[in-house]
């Protein structure tokens, strides 16, 4: 039963972190197309 919870937490905790990671490389994106098209702007 505890080895099932323990199990049950920890693939949890790794969907969990997995799904963070591409959350945050998403804004990583997000902010660098911003930085683009300001200096696009700049430039134009």
């Amino acid at each position: 039963m505890v080895r099932k919870l323990v199990l049950a937490v920890g693939l949890g905790a790794l969907a969990f972190t997995v799904s963070a990671c591409n959350t945050v490389k998403g804004l990583g994106n997000d902010i660098e197309s911003v930085g683009e098209a300001g200096e696009e702007a700049i430039n134009s």
